[in-house]
C-alpha cells in the first residue's frame, strides 16, 4: 500500500516581531525542500526528519545548532531527539557543545547504539567514534547571541525584567522559543519525529529541557501519532505533554483536536505556554499554540504551505 508523504515543521512559538517573520519563513521553506525532496524520492520518514532538522540547525535564525542561545557562561549547549514510529527506535543527545548538528548525532544513536540517550562528553565521544567531526564551541556562538546574553545578565543584575524579546512585556510566555521540530510520514506509511534546541537564554549549564526527552518534546508511534513541541520546557516536561497528545489521537481525537487540547491542558494545569505539531497515522495534521505567534510549514503532494500563525 502506498501513502502520500507529509512533512510538517515548526520553527518556534513566541512573541515573534514582524522583522523576524521573513527569516523564519525562509528557514522553514528550506527545511521543507530538503525533507520533502527525500520523501518524494522514497526515503524514510526518519531520513526526512533528520534532513529537515539539520537545515534549521545550520540556519542562525533558530535556537538550534549554530546561533543557539547561550548558557550563563557564554557557551552553546544543545539537545536533540529523533524517533522512528515504525519500531519506536529512538536516539537522543543532550548537553552537547562540539557538534554542529545534534540531530545527526541523535540519528547515530538511533541506528548504531543499543542505548537511547547520551549526554555531554559521552555523546560527543560516541558521535566522533561513528564518524562525526567535532567543532570548537565558539564556531557555534554568534555575536547576536552574545549581545542577548549580555542584556539578559545586565537586567538580572539590576533586578529588572529581561525585555530582550518582548519589548515592554516580560512574561516568560513571550520570550523567544525558536526550538525546531519536524514530523513526517513516508510513502510506506511510517511516521517519525525530531526536535532540536539550544535551550533557553542564560540557562544554567547542564540544564536539559523538554525537547530531547521522549514523550515530552518529541514522540512518534505508528499506532498513535508523531509530535514535536516548542515553548517553556519545564511545564511540558512535568505533563509529559508529547505522549499525552499522541495518546489523545490513539483514543480517537483528530490531530487538530489533540493539538488544541494539549495546549489548553498545558495552560490550565501549569500556566505553560508553547506550540505543538501533530501528525496522525492517517496523514491528518494538527498544530496549535498559545503564544502570540508560531512559525510553521507543511508540505504534501498538493504543495508547500508556510505560515507564522497569529494567536489573538
Amino acid at each position: 500500500m502506498s501513502f502520500q508523504p507529509v512533512l510538517l515543521i515548526h520553527g518556534g512559538a513566541w512573541a515573534m516581531p514582524e522583522a523576524e517573520i521573513a527569516a523564519h519563513e525562509r528557514g522553514i521553506a528550506n527545511a521543507l525542500a530538503a525533507g520533502y525532496g527525500l520523501l518524494e524520492r522514497g526515503a524514510s520518514a526518519v531520513d526526512a526528519v533528520e534532513a529537515a532538522v539539520a537545515v534549521m540547525e545550520d540556519d542562525e535564525t533558530f535556537d538550534a545548532g549554530r546561533g543557539s542561545f547561550l548558557t550563563q557562561d557564554g557557551r552553546v549547549q544543545m539537545d536533540a531527539l529523533l524517533m522512528d514510529g515504525s519500531n519506536l527506535r529512538t536516539g537522543g543527545v543532550a548537553c552537547v557543545e562540539r557538534l554542529r548538528n545534534p540531530i545527526k548525532a541523535a540519528r547515530l544513536v538511533l541506528d548504531e547504539s543499543p542505548h537511547v540517550y547520551f549526554v555531554g562528553a559521552g555523546a560527543e565521544r560516541f558521535a566522533r567514534q561513528h564518524g562525526m567531526a567535532l567543532c570548537d564551541n565558539m564556531e557555534l556562538v554568534i555575536p547576536r547571541e552574545q549581545e542577548r546574553l549580555f542584556k539578559a545578565q545586565a537586567a538580572e543584575l539590576a533586578g529588572l525584567p529581561d525585555e530582550t524579546f518582548s519589548g515592554s512585556l516580560s512574561a516568560e510566555k513571550l520570550a523567544s522559543h525558536d526550538t525546531v521540530g519536524v514530523v513526517a510520514m513516508d510513502s510506506t506509511g511510517n511516521i517519525a519525529a525530531g526536535t532540536s534546541t539550544g535551550g533557553t537564554l542564560n540557562k544554567a549549564p547542564g540544564r536539559v529541557g523538554d525537547s530531547s526527552l521522549i514523550g515530552c518534546g518529541c514522540y512518534a508511534d505508528n499506532l498513535s501519532a508523531a509530535v514535536s513541541l516548542t515553548g517553556w520546557g519545564e511545564p511540558i516536561m512535568k505533563l509529559v505533554l508529547g505522549k499525552w497528545a499522541v495518546d489523545k489521537v490513539a483514543a480517537g481525537a483528530s490531530p487538530a483536536e489533540a493539538a488544541q487540547a494539549a495546549i489548553d491542558y498545558l495552560y490550565e494545569r501549569l500556566g505553560g505556554h508553547g506550540g505543538i505539531i501533530l501528525l496522525g497515522p492517517d496523514g491528518r495534521v494538527g498544530l496549535a499554540h498559545n503564544t502570540p505567534r508560531m512559525a510553521w510549514g507543511l508540505q504534501t503532494p498538493a504543495g508547500p504551505q508556510l505560515g507564522v500563525t497569529r494567536n489573538g
